[in-house]
């Protein structure tokens, strides 16, 4: 039988929408609430929106509506695909995971989900490399095992510059978030081996701690011959460029660069001011 292998992500993987697009990914786009509203991530709000109204309300976010899984399963059936592969963001930071192995579960047709133990780009740079490989011609059992593998040489480092909405959402302990005001010390985060937040060193002020990130992206790439980079941010307009540039001036093993701000959903939890780097050793 010939295999028709569908591509099934999350909005927080945040894969840019013109990306997604290009190589045929369904995207489910998790749920931004406001007391009198919910709204679909990146569908009827922008990151923009969420921002602006952060001093007047935080929202809470939740997983996608069964409404919309019901939508995308359908156009997945109608498009004669024989086969699903979910990569989604890290079970340690989201219920969609556990949610989408549900789906799985109940699914007439082949579907399995990786964990990519990941969030934002780091966990986008798998997605995209799954829909490459599907293009490519691989099968859905090499496609899996690649997709894993390659899951285990990706990362992601990011920068913020408040702990408050990570310390809102739950995400960090207050102690952290007390020594991030205290002291003008900005973690730069990372996801570990579990798929959860933790601190890779922290450096005093925005400017050496944007410098440390890039610095962790070299160490991490120093010895590949492929690379794959994504650069996110959380309206930080104008200092997005610049990291873009002075990072890749560095690097000269890059294959593939993606851009993108961070989904709405992810900007509740980490506010404006963020800059993130997902970067992955593709050899």
């Amino acid at each position: 039988m010939n295999e028709k292998i569908a591509i099934l992500t999350d909005s927080g993987s945040d894969v840019p929408a013109e990306i997604a697009k290009e190589l045929g990914i369904f995207v489910l786009p998790l749920q931004v609430i406001y007391q009198n509203r919910s709204y679909l991530d990146g569908v009827d709000i922008d990151a923009q929106s969420v921002y602006n109204r952060l001093p007047v309300e935080v929202p809470s976010t939740s997983l996608p509506t069964g409404e919309y899984v019901d939508k995308i399963l359908k156009q997945i059936k109608e498009q004669g695909y024989t086969h699903i592969l979910a990569v989604v963001l890290s079970s340690g930071l989201s219920g969609t995971c556990n949610f989408v192995r549900l789906m799985a579960q109940e699914s007439k047709i082949p579907f399995h989900v990786i964990d990519t133990k990941n969030i934002g780009i780091g966990s986008g740079l798998s997605v995209i490399k799954a829909a490459k490989l599907v293009k490519e011609g691989g099968s859905f059992s090499d496609v899996i095992a690649k997709v894993e593998a390659i899951t285990q040489k990706t990362k992601v480092f990011f920068v913020l510059s408040t702990l408050e909405y990570l310390k809102k959402g739950g995400r960090i302990g207050k102690v952290m978030a007390l020594l991030g005001t205290t002291f003008d010390l900005k973690p730069i985060i990372t996801c570990n081996e579990e798929g959860i937040y933790t601190t890779v060193t922290k450096a005093r002020g925005r400017k050496a701690s944007l410098k440390r990130l890039q610095e962790l992206v070299y160490e991490f790439t120093k010895d590949a011959t492929r690379v794959n980079i994504g650069f996110s941010h959380g309206d930080a307009f104008q200092e997005i460029p610049v990291i873009k540039e002075e990072t890749l001036k560095q690097l000269t093993s890059i294959q593939n660069v993606y851009f993108g701000q961070v989904s709405p959903a992810l900007g509740v939890h980490t506010g404006p001011g963020l800059i993130g780097i997902g970067v992955q050793v593709d050899e």
